[in-house]
């Protein structure tokens, strides 16, 4: 078994682990640190909107040699607004212009011809208005909100309403560091831009669920047993998918940072930066807070119950009487032990501490015969 597959059988049965739940402090912190720079980015230098929602036009002209640079100060120049021109894979250049109607556009169309050199005639524009902008914008922001509602009812039936609450916290986390990349490297937002926000929605909730399902089934009848508190069942189930969790992540940031990286950033091929980053931040995002966010959420807005609170004080307070006389209280659970199944009066310490310590239990006997009950006479 490779090295990350044995770390993750152990993590799985409780034999190592990390206490990410009791340290969920930290975690806010970052978290909140994050969201404030990426709030005062947004504020400071807005989004870089593009002429899908603005409205501007979109000159493609013919194969030249004209540098970037150029074509960037001459669109500037002629049409005396801000322009964003990119070199595509076949040596054509894309200029995009917004703020412009229709009379404008084709006096700026014979400009360019003039200035780089080349037939009007083969210089292709576009013009997009700004009402069409408008409305795709609108749309966006109205396919966001229905996304959400429905993952908050989905969530709060298949589990309950604290952990559809959580999950919501985490995405709205994951879409405000989203955001505030972009504002602050300045990359365009484009229609791209919100299916690639949508669609790392869906990664971060596929792995939040995960977590939660693993939560939900150890939680059974807790508050029946006096062995391991809601934190501590909650600290057990990231770890035991935490390597799920990581190898999910990392094969589907792969391929997006070739196309961020390799496809944007190397070869040139700009049109791909504006779906790449938003998958590439909000995947990474979304990891982060599937683990780091929404379960150690989860377990603070539980342990607000009367009756987690309760477990809580019997937990720790049998603890401590253990402490007292000497005995040992690492015991975590099997891999085949939920914490319901555990039994009310044996002493242990939180789920995920560390290797199995103490004699394995015998073998139990029959006592009318004096012998292993399965064995035969």
């Amino acid at each position: 078994m490779s090295k990350l597959g044995d770390l993750g059988a152990k993590l799985y049965r409780g034999e190592v682990g990390y206490d990410f739940v009791g340290k969920r402090k930290i975690w806010y912190g970052i978290s909140i640190l994050i969201t404030i720079t990426a709030i005062v980015g947004l504020a400071v230098r807005g989004l870089n909107m593009g002429i899908e929602f603005e409205g501007g036009a979109v000159f493609n002209t013919p194969k030249t040699s004209v540098s970037v640079a150029k074509a960037e100060e001459v669109a500037e120049e002629t049409s005396g607004h801000d322009a964003l021109v990119q070199k595509l894979g076949n040596d054509t250049l894309r200029i995009q212009i917004a703020g412009v109607d229709t009379a404008k556009s084709d006096h700026i169309k014979v400009e360019l011809a003039k200035e780089l050199d080349m037939k009007a005639d083969d210089i292709n524009a576009d013009l997009v208005g700004p009402s069409w902008g408008e409305q795709i914008a609108n749309k966006a922001w109205q396919g966001l909100a229905i996304f959400m509602i429905l993952v908050v009812i989905y969530l709060a039936i298949a589990f309950e309403w604290r952990m559809a609450l959580a999950a919501l916290i985490a995405l709205i986390h994951d879409i405000t560091i989203t955001v505030g990349v972009y504002a602050l490297v300045g990359f365009e937002v484009t229609p791209g831009t919100v299916i690639g926000l949508l669609t790392i929605l869906g990664y971060s909730l596929y792995d939040t669920v995960v977590v939660f399902d693993s939560l939900k089934e150890q939680s059974k009848d807790l508050a029946k047993q006096t062995r391991f508190t809601y934190s501590e069942v909650a600290n057990r189930s990231i770890n035991s998918t935490l390597v799920r969790s990581i190898n999910t992540t990392v094969v589907a940031l792969l391929p997006v940072a070739g196309l961020l990286f390799i496809g944007g950033g190397f070869l040139g091929a700009g049109m791909l930066n504006d779906i790449s980053l938003s998958l590439f931040v909000g995947l990474a995002a979304g990891a982060y807070s599937s683990i780091f966010i929404a379960t150690p959420l989860v377990a603070d807005f539980k342990e607000t119950e009367p009756q987690m609170k309760a477990l809580k004080k019997r937990v720790l307070a049998k603890r401590r009487a253990a402490a007292a006389k000497g005995e040992s209280a690492e015991t975590p659970v099997s891999a085949d032990e939920s914490p319901q199944d555990a039994e009310p009066d044996e002493d242990s310490a939180p789920a995920v501490v560390g290797p199995r310590s103490g004699p394995r239990a015998q073998p139990t006997r029959n006592r009318g015969r004096g012998r292993p009950s399965g064995k035969r006479r």
